[in-house]
């Protein structure tokens, strides 16, 4: 892949550091599905019903 100088238009264009839409999206998506994993494995026991019929259950280690 060969590289080329940007034109004058296309560095005019540019806006460093800016946050789009999709990465805030991503950002609160992984924190949510972090918090939502800690949660289920840091519990004793917990049941999960995902839309579609899915249904997961969970038991912890007995201690």
């Amino acid at each position: 892949m060969q590289s080329r100088p940007l034109t004058e238009e296309e560095l005019s264009s540019l806006r460093p550091g800016e946050l789009t839409l999709a990465t805030v999206t991503v950002v609160f998506t992984v924190v949510i599905l972090a918090i939502v994993a800690f949660k289920i494995f840091t519990s004793k026991g917990s049941k999960i019903t995902l839309p579609g019929g899915y249904r997961f259950e969970f038991t912890g280690a007995k201690e």
